[in-house]
């Protein structure tokens, strides 16, 4: 094994995972520099989450390595990439993954209560985040009583709480009309800055890649120089656009 540079985060090496014969990777390679935003680009059944995936060791590539602050994550066990997951990196989904029995500022607030954190700590840092995303008046509010929207901030509070070093986000503004999303992920983004936290954002819309630093491009579960995004809802009439890295 070869150690990554000092200066990414999080650096991967040809990496190969396949689904059920299907291929999902094929070779990726990639390095994410500490406190950097990265875009994952290409449209659907490129490889996108796949990709994630691996980087965040939720899943071990079947071939290649994956380093996090040059600790071999492709080598770890299940308990171990289990606790780094936890204590180290966040994950924000398509669909908030709530749960339906905790109110708003508990679900924000989960990691650090699993962590094993005060009550009146994680209250505090989870009341917070919920107040930056205007979200902090349903904090009692359970998550069916909450607009799929809202539902979708106290995801992102929940990973911002947990202050993480690294927050995966695969396509997490899919379900949100344009405003929405746009307006949730500047936040995401000017929070991450400010908190140096990197960020690893798949998407399949060119605009928000553009608020990303860095934007590599998949398609076919390989990286190429240039793909071709589909236009977006919300967007009627709006031709496909091609993205280059």
């Amino acid at each position: 094994m070869v150690a990554p540079p000092d200066n990414d985060v999080i650096w991967a090496r040809s990496l190969h995972h396949s689904h059920n014969g299907s291929p999902g990777l094929g070779g990726v390679s990639v390095g994410i520099r500490d406190g950097e935003i990265l875009a994952v680009t290409g449209p659907r059944g490129s490889g996108k989450t796949t990709l994630l995936r691996c980087l965040s060791g939720q899943l071990v590539p079947q071939q290649g390595e994956v380093w996090f602050n040059s600790v071999p994550i492709h080598t770890m066990g299940p308990r171990l990439r289990e606790q780094l997951r936890r204590e180290r990196f966040a994950w924000i989904a398509p669909d908030p993954q709530l749960v339906p029995e905790l109110t708003t500022w508990e679900n924000a607030a989960l990691p650090l209560l699993l962590r094993g954190a005060s009550h009146r700590a994680a209250k505090k840092a989870a009341l917070e985040w919920l107040e930056r995303l205007d979200i902090a008046a349903f904090a009692k509010k359970r998550p069916h009583a909450l607009l799929q929207a809202q539902r979708q901030r106290v995801s992102v509070a929940r990973a911002l709480t947990a202050s993480p070093s690294v927050i995966f986000a695969d396509e997490p503004t899919a379900t949100l009309h344009r405003a929405e999303r746009t307006q949730l992920l500047r936040t995401l983004t000017t929070a991450a800055r400010s908190h140096e936290i990197t960020v690893v954002l798949a998407t399949h819309d060119v605009e928000i890649a553009a608020l990303a630093d860095r934007a590599v491009a998949l398609l076919d579960g390989r990286r190429v120089s240039t793909v071709a995004l589909p236009a977006v809802p919300d967007t009627e009439g709006r031709p496909a656009c091609s993205l280059s890295v």
